[in-house]
């Protein structure tokens, strides 16, 4: 009997499930977020060699 009232549970609990593309919507939005965010952290170093190339030849670019 056990068994049985254990099925019946997990088959009570599959019918409450709605639409999963409404539950899981959050994941997806909090990862666009991070992405968002993690590229304008990259944006934001271009061009940082031209800043500082007025500092020398330190990297050991020779400029002719």
């Amino acid at each position: 009997m056990h068994l049985a009232s254990s099925l019946e549970t997990v088959v009570a609990a599959a019918e409450h499930h709605g639409n999963v593309a409404l539950e899981t919507l959050p994941y997806g939005i909090v990862a666009l977020g991070i992405f968002a965010v993690l590229g304008m952290i990259v944006a934001s170093y271009r061009n940082v060699a031209n800043r500082h190339a007025d500092r020398g030849s330190r990297s050991g670019d020779h400029q002719h």
